[in-house]
């Protein structure tokens, strides 16, 4: 009978079997307290790899420069167009008077 009697611990600290991270739970409030994420681990990179990414990203960076400069030389020939475009399809059609919901 005096294991019945017993009350469980106000808080419970758990370990996460998925990603190792650190629970403290409160067993009264049914609520997690606290959370630590676990410590992430270095990630082993060897020399001749960092070169060859540092490269990587030095080759992305000036792709994404060149991509951006194009897309902005060509902006003001875009933007003409689109205006001509738009002009064109105005003359084409019509005026007509927006239908309001008071008119229906």
């Amino acid at each position: 009978m005096g294991g019945m009697s017993e009350k469980p611990p106000a808080r419970v600290e758990v370990v996460c079997p998925c990603c190792q991270s650190k629970l403290v739970i409160d067993t009264r409030l049914a609520a997690v307290l606290t959370h630590t994420p676990p410590p992430k681990a270095a990630p082993s990179v060897d020399i001749d790899d960092a070169t060859r990414i540092l490269a990587d990203q030095a080759q992305r960076r000036e792709d994404k420069f060149r991509e951006s400069w194009e897309a902005e030389s060509k902006k003001e020939d875009v933007l003409a167009r689109k205006f001509e475009e738009a002009l064109k399809k105005a003359k084409e059609q019509p005026a007509e008077r927006p239908v309001r919901d008071f008119d229906l």
